[in-house]
């Protein structure tokens, strides 16, 4: 039986050394500025690199021949409006849901207990006690039970909290999103771990924050445009409310920006998934797709602008 070669583009030479032992793969790896390599217009797939940006999506009008585009990113908002007819787009879900909750436990344990205030007093050289508040007792709400959410829930199980799931739609142990008005005012911290779509785009609005509690904290673990700008930092200068972002709108933030210097908020540039497992696990999604797109079986982790 002959051997069947699948030709692969890959963004950069790390993804390409944890593919390279892989059977029947000829692998192309881009150049800098995302340069063509000779032969790209024979790859079927396309692999981008992590948190990969607008030119990484411009070079799909490149690959006549391109059949899947497999992310090493849970997120597909970048790529939905750019995927040609006949070609599938896949997400990498699965390899990133707990760095994230990671940074959402680090990011919520931090703000509770003010280590931010208590650096700055460090690098002061001033010796300052507060008391502090804690997580154990909090009752906290995730919005979003996909890979993140979930990851989330399982994690936050030792810290002595109430966890209430809430989702686009409803199902046992999970809440619709048309029920998150009347949640809200009963949780003392939301963390927000849901896909940006139309319907998520300012989720989070003026609206949405008046209905969370006094001193309550918001953590954005998602996408910046999920959150209104500017109806947070309306409440976080009332000091009403808190927050942890490890995403903005606009992002990058440009020097200057008034989330830098907000009160209460605690800000990390786009890093909860930037850890050193991050391309192993991402990889391994990719090994385990490129075996099923060579056998002819059916994908996983296959989105479409209509189901995302």
């Amino acid at each position: 039986m002959k051997t069947v070669t699948t030709t692969v583009l890959v963004a950069d030479a790390a993804t390409a050394g944890q593919l390279r032992d892989l059977p029947d793969i000829t692998l192309l790896t881009l150049g800098e500025d995302h340069a063509l390599p000779p032969g790209a217009e024979a790859a079927q797939v396309y692999v981008p690199g992590f948190l990969a940006g607008a030119a990484a999506v411009e070079v799909i009008a490149k690959l006549p021949a391109l059949e899947l585009i497999q992310l090493q990113t849970a997120g597909a908002e970048v790529w939905l409006s750019h995927v040609p007819t006949g070609v599938t787009l896949c997400t990498a879900r699965g390899a990133h849901g707990g760095s994230t909750a990671e940074w959402s436990i680090g990011a919520i344990i931090a703000s509770l207990r003010m280590f931010p205030f208590f650096r700055d007093t460090q690098q002061q050289g001033r010796w300052e006690r507060r008391v502090t508040d804690e997580l154990a007792g909090k009752r906290v709400l995730v919005i979003g039970s996909g890979d993140l959410g979930t990851e989330m829930a399982r994690k936050l199980e030792p810290f002595d909290v109430t966890t209430t799931m809430c989702a686009r739609t409803a199902r046992p142990g999970v809440h619709g999103i048309n029920e998150v008005m009347d949640l809200l005012p009963e949780h003392d911290i939301v963390v927000l771990m849901v896909p940006l779509t139309e319907d998520t785009t300012h989720l989070v609005d003026a609206t949405f924050l008046a209905a969370m509690p006094d001193g309550s904290l918001l953590v954005n673990a998602a996408r910046g445009p999920v959150v209104d700008t500017d109806a947070l930092l309306a409440e976080l200068r009332s000091e009403r409310l808190h927050a942890a972002l490890d995403v903005t709108d606009p992002e990058p933030l440009p020097d200057g920006h008034a989330l830098f210097s907000a009160p209460g908020l605690l800000l990390t540039p786009h890093v909860a998934g930037s850890v050193p497992g991050a391309l192993h696990r991402s990889t391994t999604v990719v090994r385990r797709q490129l075996g099923l797109f060579a056998a002819g079986s059916p994908l996983e982790n296959v989105v479409s602008a209509e189901g995302y």
